[in-house]
């Protein structure tokens, strides 16, 4: 059984930082194009960052960049997001997706999503 799941989210204050973690299982990531999305009350899923298995080349929203940053341990098949200076718009559930190797990634390319990690800000 191939699966995903997130760790490490929580309740932080306005300009903290946090490490998202996703553990896969079943098969190594390099074959995906591992992201993350999140999704707040009320709102469409909406993606955050990617990164190729290689690690040669990462990708962010915009309204992330310069203060998160996605990584991975291909060798433990884990695959995190770094987040820094947090906001209270980052509030959101958190989710980890393997997606098919073609940019861009988009919803409809993720083959597989973890169960969610919710992280809430605080002003």
């Amino acid at each position: 059984q191939v699966q995903l799941v997130e760790s490490g989210g929580g309740l932080v204050q306005a300009g903290g930082s946090l490490r998202l973690s996703c553990a896969a299982s079943g098969r190594t990531f390099s074959n995906y194009v591992m992201a993350w999305f999140r999704q707040a009350p009320g709102k469409e899923r909406e993606y955050v960052a990617g990164r190729t298995g290689s690690g040669t080349l990462t990708n962010y929203a915009d309204s992330v960049k310069g203060r998160f940053t996605i990584s991975a341990d291909n060798a433990k098949n884990t695959v995190y997001l770094q987040m820094n200076s947090l906001k209270p718009e980052d509030t959101a559930n958190y989710y980890c997706a393997a997606s098919d190797k073609i940019w861009p990634v988009t919803p409809g390319r993720v083959k597989l999503w973890g169960q969610g990690t919710q992280v809430t800000v605080s002003s």
